[in-house]
């Protein structure tokens, strides 16, 4: 009979876990571990060819349990974030089950694994290193700006561009403008750099709300925007941008 271990350190998904795999996989021999550290010393002790991993576990983390247990296992991820979870089912981890468990996901699980027990299990070093890897930060998509009393939040598509002012910014919109407690480069740094520029020291503009760039024949240039009056310096280390365009 196929014998899994079962590695889950929250009590109630661990009992939802295995009463429906004993409903769906009635000659499984099920051993349970309530953490990593535990879960390894029975999978010493029985060597099963199955492990339901969580992700997230106390002692031992399960991503580190997962590289001790890659090639000598399939493994199923049980997690709560879906991310990491493709990532590993994409690239040959046998399956993944999100929390709350779903009873028509795991039926299709429970038939992956009784065909892949023909199989050698995959080593899994090259996904785990990816998995570990921090995902990489999103673009900032929002502002939370102040106006007297109240906090409005703007998108920053909105924004034409940001001016410094010491450890204050600017934010010039095409409602009006507004002052942020973030300085220019701290901000910068969370932009989408595909659609904000910096032309000066000070300065950031959204690239969407450029009209043209005035060229003056002593090296200077102008950034026009569209439906505003003001224009943007853009200084000479970073007029090459422009150039190429």
């Amino acid at each position: 009979m196929p014998r899994a271990l079962l590695i889950e350190d929250e009590a109630l998904p661990r009992a939802a876990l295995r009463e429906q795999l004993a409903l769906l996989w009635p000659e499984l021999v099920l051993d349970e571990a309530p953490d990593g550290q535990q879960g390894l010393a029975l999978f010493e002790q029985h060597r099963p060819e199955l492990v339901f991993l969580d992700i997230r576990l106390p002692v031992l983390d399960g991503l580190a349990l997962a590289r001790l247990l890659s090639g000598r296992a399939h493994l199923v991820f049980v997690t709560a974030y879906e991310q990491h979870a493709l990532q590993a089912f994409e690239h040959g981890a046998v399956d993944y089950l999100l929390k709350p468990l779903q009873v028509e996901r795991l039926a299709q699980t429970v038939q992956r694994l009784r065909e892949r027990l023909r199989q050698a299990p995959p080593d899994l070093g090259a996904v785990l290193d990816r998995l570990a890897r921090p995902p990489a930060a999103q673009p900032l998509r929002w502002l939370q700006v102040g106006e007297g009393e109240a906090l409005r939040l703007l998108t920053v598509a909105e924004v034409l561009y940001f001016q410094s002012d010491s450890k204050y910014t600017q934010v010039v919109a095409q409602g009006g403008e507004a002052w942020i407690r973030t300085s220019l480069k701290d901000l910068l740094a969370q932009l989408d750099p595909q659609q904000f520029w910096q032309v000066h020291r000070g300065s950031v503009v959204n690239l969407s709300h450029v009209d043209w760039v005035e060229r003056h024949g002593l090296g200077q240039m102008r950034i026009h925007l569209r439906d505003h009056p003001r224009t943007l310096a853009v200084s000479q280390s970073f007029q090459g941008k422009f150039r190429q365009m």
